[in-house]
């Protein structure tokens, strides 16, 4: 007899919204013309990090900012650059990395509030549009190269930067790759393919190819999976802007919780944080949002980027 999985379906709480002072609405924005089809768009939130000394970074892709949130909701503008920068992750307490889609990765010194770049292009190819990253144990690099690719042009890309250097072209077949982690075996990588309103599972076999890859997950809706994430026990985290939600599936890929924004549709991203990594902080672009939840199970830390050799 098979039983069905019926998910529990949760609200989500508002954390702090960006300041009304931080907020541009500039009509001649490019990003958004491209983005948000013209439409006003005074900023438009991704990449949350979790720092350990307590507090949120943040970042505003079509401004080109870096925010500091702390847990008290206060703002803080770190940086701003010339740039449309949206994943991160921490690499050392004072060193972000950060997929920029105009510039290709960057390198944020919090302290000094340095803006550099670190891998600009590959092969003096310029990359497409980079996306998101995420680490693994062995100092590797994976990031996805999105750009406008969708279903109309799968060629969207999910690269592997190696600690010495190399950089792997592990797929070159995506429909818009967003959001991507690591299984905590490090054996499978998730990767959200949002035009695919998708996850694909993606095995990384010894010698550090992949095959095989299937899809793990399918959503619906106008707009598919974005930033992923995962708990200490494997399970899979998906921020789906379009509807406004947030799935927690199982290893079979059935959702266990449904997380739903109170404010609008654009949960982008997302990521654990507190003293215990059982918060979840989720960026509601639109609105210039940070929601969040409690969770059972805590979050992963990631482990360390080596930045030395670039």
């Amino acid at each position: 007899m098979t039983v069905l999985t019926v998910p529990e379906v949760r609200e989500l709480t508002l954390f702090s919204r960006l300041p009304e002072a931080f907020r541009r609405p500039d009509a001649g924005n490019v990003w958004a013309a491209a983005n948000r089809g013209g439409q006003l768009t005074d900023s438009f939130l991704e990449g949350p990090v979790w720092h350990p000394s307590g507090c949120l970074y943040v970042t505003d892709i079509p401004y080109g900012r870096i925010f500091r949130v702390d847990m008290s909701g206060n703002w803080e503008l770190v940086v701003q650059y010339d740039g449309e920068p949206n994943g991160m992750k921490l690499t050392d307490p004072d060193t972000l990395i950060i997929t920029d889609y105009r510039n290709g990765l960057m390198k944020l010194s919090i302290s000094s509030a340095t803006i550099t770049p670190w891998l600009t292009r590959r092969n003096s190819e310029s990359f497409r549009g980079v996306n998101d990253l995420t680490p693994d144990s062995r100092g590797n690099l994976y990031f996805t190269d999105q750009g406008q690719t969708g279903l109309h042009d799968a060629s969207g890309r999910v690269y592997r930067l190696s600690p010495d250097g190399r950089l792997d072209l592990l797929l070159d077949n995506c429909p818009s790759p967003n959001g991507l982690v690591l299984s905590p075996d490090e054996k499978i990588l998730y990767v959200a393919m949002t035009r695919g309103n998708c996850v694909w599972r993606v095995p990384l076999l010894a010698d550090g190819s992949v095959s095989k890859v299937g899809l793990f997950f399918t959503s619906h809706g106008p707009s598919g999976p974005d930033g992923l994430t995962i708990n200490q026990r494997g399970e899979l985290l998906i921020a789906n802007p379009g509807l406004g939600r947030v799935w927690r599936l199982n290893d079979l890929a059935e959702p266990e919780e449904i997380l739903l924004s109170p404010l609008g549709r654009s949960t982008t991203n997302l990521c654990f944080g507190g003293a215990d990594l059982n918060q979840l902080f989720i960026t509601e672009s639109v609105s210039g949002s940070i929601l969040t939840c409690t969770q059972n199970t805590p979050g992963r830390a990631l482990p360390a980027i080596d930045t030395s050799f670039l």
